[in-house]
């Protein structure tokens, strides 16, 4: 759980987002026309600023969270050898998918199909960074400056955003969510890939 500045995010259903895969999975996604409730919703959602760091109501709320963090950075390191940026990689990859209502080893799983956890991927479709977000959303919903793309907390919130979107459009179908969020919606090849990849970050702790 998460405090106020942090909350769930809470979207309409029927919105249109979207993000792209890997190079070699790159999608051929179109841009859907947003109605003016929805958009504003989508910015207003990208726009929210977060804290610098999480922040938690209990105690016991923060030692979940450092017990998880210890879990997944031994997951990592080969992929993000430096203590700190895999600290604030884990950091924002569990806020912004705590944030946005959604399982954070889904969001791992997915960045790793989509970009191998790299920051500045790019697929032959222009999507960019971790999520592999498409650029014209920073034009639809955010500030039209699609560099930002590159930077971490941006991509992550748009990604999980769009993500978070389609799954209510979905109405919580899964396999149609991460479909659709690839371009392929009603495909088997890119759904699998992702709770494949999903299954190597989950994390239960101990009762």
């Amino acid at each position: 759980m998460i405090t106020r500045r942090g909350c769930l995010l809470s979207l309409p259903a029927g919105w249109g987002l979207l993000s792209t895969a890997t190079p070699a999975r790159a999608g051929a996604q179109v841009e859907e026309p947003l109605v003016d409730s929805v958009r504003t919703a989508l910015s207003s959602a990208i726009a929210n600023s977060a804290p610098p760091v999480p922040e938690f109501p209990t105690t016991e709320a923060r030692l979940a969270y450092l017990r998880w963090l210890g879990h997944m950075s031994p997951r990592l390191a080969r992929r993000k050898p430096d203590w700190q940026v895999r600290k604030e990689f884990l950091q924002t990859v569990w806020y912004e998918s705590k944030r946005a209502g959604l399982d954070t080893a889904l969001i791992l799983g997915l960045i790793q199909v989509e970009s191998g956890f790299r920051k500045y991927a790019v697929s032959s479709a222009g999507a960019r960074g971790y999520m592999q977000v498409m650029p014209f959303w920073t034009r639809v919903i955010g500030d039209g400056d699609a560099g930002k793309l590159f930077h971490m907390q941006t991509n992550l919130r748009f990604g999980c955003v769009i993500l978070r979107h389609y799954l209510d459009r979905e109405r919580g179908d899964l396999f149609m969510t991460l479909g659709r969020y690839n371009g392929s919606r009603g495909k088997a090849p890119y759904p699998n890939a992702v709770l494949g990849a999903r299954r190597q970050w989950e994390y239960s702790p101990a009762p």
